[in-house]
């Protein structure tokens, strides 16, 4: 496995640090996850979807593009002191409890 959340956000808060402006204000960052979120989607469009992309636009990368957004939310909760393992933990009790019957189960094999 990677780093853990805990790791990820120490990195992007020692990286953050370095400059005098600090972190975006929250809304700030809600836009800026939204426009990575549009890039994101672009790049899925062109290798999944209807749009393939024009001969004369740049490759792209999901995986990089996915990287964005995690590097957004990071800098998000940072910015509000949230633990992302904390809020991990509690989507998915809340998935395990609110959501427990709501999708049919895989068989289990014996």
């Amino acid at each position: 496995m990677g780093k853990s959340l805990t790791i990820l956000q120490h990195e992007v808060d020692e990286y953050i640090s370095q400059f005098q402006v600090g972190y975006f204000q929250p809304m700030t960052l809600v836009v800026r996850l939204t426009e990575e979120l549009g890039e994101l989607a672009r790049e899925i469009n062109h290798v999944y979807g209807e749009k393939p992309k024009k001969q004369t636009e740049p490759a792209g990368d999901i995986m990089l593009e996915l990287g964005d957004l995690l590097f957004v939310i990071i800098c998000l909760a940072n910015s509000l002191d949230i633990d992302l393992t904390t809020a991990h933990d509690a989507v998915m009790e809340k998935f395990g409890t609110r959501d427990h019957d709501r999708f049919e189960r895989k068989s289990k094999t014996t």
